[in-house]
């Protein structure tokens, strides 16, 4: 989570490791003699074919670009439901799990008893924030949050990500798109659902779920809507700053248990700084995507947020206003990072804009 400042500012999508070999000089154009009194054969010349130009191989890109991330094919899986929880108001809840670059991710989906309408229910992915995988349950975290959003009729689902709670794979951290990658092959997977409207998916995040929502509506075109609560929205130069000198090293920010250093170490012994390469950390940062937005996005956060800085927020806000992006933010003097103090007006906020989003 991190912070630091800058002024917003339009950028040009960068166009990574893409060279042209230089254009072949031409070569000159064999001539015939004229012929004499008593012509003899001649030999001519036979010129040589001139060499196609061909563009040098693009390299690889990081798999953390924006660009890599729209180059990826998120298919997900079938849903296969597993333990059946203790029912909502108006839902039921399930612990259910999908397939996410091989690994079984499990989640938590609630699915409304109300009558379905007659494209489907609309679905709501549900990001959540950054809690220590080694304690992580999946039906024990955002449980108010979760059902005040199912009790309003949208399908939910809160992806656990890899290596939480029972899920397959190892935990990461920002330096990765692992979770991000979990997200989207969970939106591919809700939309096999009969119960869903496969065209109707809107999204939600808290925290590293908020980073991981705008990520996702900048690779995405089928997000219809967003609302992120105490995002970690800065651009990647702005986490690198800020975060760290918030955060110790831990396993939220540690390459691995095995591997101290942290990704922003590694970034900057393989990358540079970002003064020193402006392209790759705007490569990799979805703030400078963001008229690439599928929808509108409404932002809160606490004034002051001692985790998650608040400048992050209004430096997006400014940023989306800057490519006359579709954007609305609330600040909430005094309250915490999540929002504890003022819950009911954000979740009045956030349920008013999603179901105006979905048509619900």
């Amino acid at each position: 989570m991190g912070c630091a400042t800058s002024s917003p500012k339009t950028v040009v999508t960068p166009v990574i490791g893409v060279t042209f070999a230089p254009t072949p000089t031409s070569l000159p154009t064999a001539t015939v003699p004229a012929p004499t009194t008593t012509p003899a054969p001649t030999l001519l010349p036979i010129a040589s074919p001139i060499p196609t130009a061909t563009a040098t191989p693009a390299q690889p890109l990081h798999p953390l670009t924006i660009l890599a991330g729209r180059q990826r094919r998120y298919l997900g899986s079938a849903i296969t439901f597993g333990q059946a929880l203790a029912p909502g108001a108006n839902y039921t809840r399930s612990i259910v799990s999908y397939r996410s670059d091989g690994f079984k991710i499990n989640g938590l989906l609630t699915l409304p008893n109300t009558p379905k309408p007659v494209n489907g229910h609309p679905i709501l992915v549900f990001n959540h924030g950054f809690i220590p995988p080694k304690d992580y349950r999946t039906n024990e975290k955002y449980v108010m949050t979760q059902d005040r959003l199912a009790r309003a009729g949208f399908i939910t689902f809160k992806s656990d990500y890899r290596g939480h709670d029972q899920s397959e794979g190892s935990p990461n951290n920002y330096g990765f798109p692992d979770y991000t990658n979990d997200v989207l092959n969970a939106l591919a997977s809700l939309k096999t659902l009969s119960e869903a409207d496969p065209s109707n998916v809107v999204m939600w995040g808290h925290s590293m779920g908020g980073h991981i929502s705008l990520r996702a509506m900048v690779i995405s075109k089928e997000i219809k809507a967003g609302v992120i609560w105490g995002g970690t929205v800065g651009s990647f130069t702005e986490i690198a700053d800020l975060h760290f000198s918030r955060t110790p090293r831990t396993t939220l920010n540690s390459i691995s248990p095995s591997d101290t250093r942290t990704w922003r170490d590694v970034f900057f012994e393989q990358f540079g700084k970002p003064s020193e390469r402006p392209d790759f950390w705007d490569a990799i940062s979805a703030t400078n995507y963001v008229a690439d937005l599928s929808g509108p996005l409404q932002l809160h956060h606490a004034r002051p947020d001692t985790l998650v800085p608040t400048v992050l927020t209004q430096k997006l806000v400014e940023r989306i206003r800057a490519v006359k992006g579709d954007v609305e933010a609330y600040y909430y003097d005094n309250d915490d990072h999540n929002l504890y103090g003022n819950f009911d007006l954000a979740m009045q906020r956030t349920l008013q804009f999603l179901k105006s989003a979905s048509k619900l």
